[in-house]
């Protein structure tokens, strides 16, 4: 299943992904995770150092070999470049899927070993001095997207992708690519601003979205998130000397995390395991058409010369059964 965590600067939402990350690890679930923020910390909060942390390959960095390896033998596509983030997969594509080893995992991510398993890390490479002025961080998060249109995942698996901070996701389809969003919100109206420009955008989307309230000090808090965002509030989090320690550089073992906090975080896979059930995978599919079809028509035919819309396979629907292609 693919579970999104957004949330405004500073709200928690890499430190949550991080410590759900572990959960999950810590429960035999195979996980790929992606760092899609603009500000890079996924690595470290799931404890690389600096330098390994700055050495993760960057997504965005070998895009040319992604499209390569998913366009496969689709004769819709004419070329690499033609493909663009919203590209869908058809009749010939190669897809991921989360249990395996192929090209775009050996190029762009890394294995991180945790106390108690091991996880895949990909991430889009930071926003650089270069970037300035000529791109913008959406270029970055497109090799993510068309990863996720191309990735078959089954109930046990996850990928988890920590977003760019505030409501940038809607920038494209991409926040339609996932079975659950967590919004990490604090006990504050700035902490709630965000899930309210969420609930906006994703209505007409059927995105199914959950708030995690975070430093979350007492029962006033709570009744304030409550009255905010009702019943998508979904659990609290509070304070964590774990997780103190664990910003000192010092962490303790994952299976110290206080009992609350460990709770919290298995009410989270219980949701998004509630929530994988509903995928409609004809309903997935359609929607990313719909938004390949509006990014072609906007700029993508203009910017790569070709009709973009010849791209969609009409009678292709993703599923778990849909065979791969392997390379020739």
């Amino acid at each position: 299943m693919k579970i999104a965590f957004v949330g405004k600067g500073g709200s928690g939402k890499t430190t949550l992904s991080s410590l759900f990350i572990r959960h999950l690890a810590a429960n035999e679930a195979p996980v790929v995770a992606v760092d899609a923020d603009i500000n890079q910390h996924l690595g470290a909060a799931l404890g690389l150092d600096e330098a390994a942390a700055a050495g993760l390959p960057a997504l965005g960095a070998h895009l040319p070999l992604i499209k390569e390896y998913l366009r496969g033998t689709n004769p819709r596509i004419t070329s690499a470049a033609t493909m663009i983030k919203t590209t869908p997969p058809g009749e010939g594509s190669r897809l991921l899927r989360v249990q395996e080893d192929n090209p775009v995992y050996e190029a762009c991510a890394r294995t991180v070993r945790l106390d108690d398993g091991e996880i895949r890390l990909m991430a889009t490479g930071p926003f650089t001095e270069s970037d300035l002025g000529v791109a913008c961080y959406h270029s970055k998060v497109g090799a993510v997207e068309l990863c996720l249109n191309h990735l078959v995942d089954g109930p046990e698996e996850y990928v988890v992708v920590d977003m760019t901070a505030g409501s940038d996701s809607f920038a494209s389809g991409m926040f339609t690519r996932f079975d659950l969003t967590f919004l990490v919100a604090e006990p504050t109206l700035k902490g709630v601003s965000v899930y309210r420009q969420y609930k906006e955008y994703a209505r007409d989307f059927g995105v199914a979205l959950k708030v995690v309230g975070n430093k979350v000090q007492g029962p006033d808090d709570v009744d304030f998130l409550r009255e905010e965002v009702g019943d998508d509030l979904l659990v609290t989090v509070g304070h964590s000397d774990w997780v103190r320690t664990m910003e000192k550089g010092r962490p303790a073992r994952f299976d110290q995390l206080e009992a609350g906090n460990r709770m919290a975080l298995q009410a989270l896979q219980d949701a998004a395991e509630d929530s994988y059930a509903d995928r409609d995978w004809e309903r997935y599919t359609s929607q990313m058409v719909h938004f390949h079809l509006r990014n072609a028509e906007s700029w993508g035919n203009e910017r790569t010369g070709a009709d973009l819309a010849a791209q969609v396979d009409p009678s292709f629907v993703l599923g778990e059964r849909t065979p791969v292609p392997q390379p020739s």
